[in-house]
């Protein structure tokens, strides 16, 4: 088990080397979150040692703390409105239409808005979480408010997921935003443009952890080496 996480971390840490040679002097970033995002503000840290003027926006305090550590400078929306470059990683990828599913980290909420402001959005991950259908090997993570949350599971249930409340220790977790998440099992996601949107008129669901079309760019650590999956237009 020690030498395959090894393996993942290696694939990761060159995938996000890939990465952060995107990134050009003057950009305003938005950072993700995760752990393969701790790959990339390590080589994004070192480039900024070097002279590389960037600034970025973290999607969690995690991110920001992390960020603060290796001395990268941080901004946020209130200075700037836009996002040059938005990297981040993901749990799984569906090949060919490049949607994610994101929020293993809890930062889903804010991870969308980051892609969303974002010009261009790169996802870093190792072979492993490339798959034929979202939903495959994770639950999908959806985030919730943390009033009537109880509520808020039995009407995820009628819609056909099976939730289970995300818990820290013996009590909720709670995102940097205040909420809950419900963490969904399912048999695969065959149609992940419509779950989305049929999860959005549920009250008290804040967001999923689908993306659908947001990332530019995957690149894919693997034992071959880098590999881009592009967005087609």
């Amino acid at each position: 088990m020690v030498t395959i996480i090894r393996e993942h971390d290696r694939l990761k840490r060159i995938a996000a080397l890939r990465a952060v040679g995107e990134v050009n002097d003057g950009m305003i970033l938005g950072l993700g979150s995760g752990s393969t995002v701790g790959f990339v503000l390590q080589a994004l840290a070192a480039r900024v040692k070097k002279g590389l003027q960037i600034q970025g926006i973290p999607t969690s305090g995690k991110t920001a703390n992390l960020a603060e550590r290796f001395g990268i400078p941080l901004t946020d929306f209130a200075a700037h409105r836009h996002i040059d470059l938005a990297i981040d990683g993901a749990d799984e990828v569906e090949r060919g239409t490049l949607h994610l599913i994101k929020g293993g980290g809890g930062a889903l909420l804010r991870e969308k808005i980051v892609a969303a402001a974002s010009r261009k959005m790169i996802v870093v991950i190792d072979e492993s979480k490339l798959v034929d259908r979202l939903g495959t090997h994770v639950p999908l993570p959806i985030e919730i408010t943390s009033f009537g949350w109880q509520t808020i599971l039995d009407r995820l249930t009628e819609a056909g997921m099976r939730p289970k409340l995300r818990k820290s220790g013996n009590r909720p977790f709670v995102t940097d935003g205040g909420n809950y998440i419900a963490d969904c099992a399912t048999a695969g996601i065959p149609d992940p443009v419509a779950l989305e949107k049929s999860l959005a008129g549920i009250v008290g669901v804040i967001e999923s952890g689908i993306f659908i079309a947001s990332a530019s760019t995957i690149i894919v650590g693997g034992a071959d080496g880098v590999m881009l999956l592009e967005k087609v237009a």
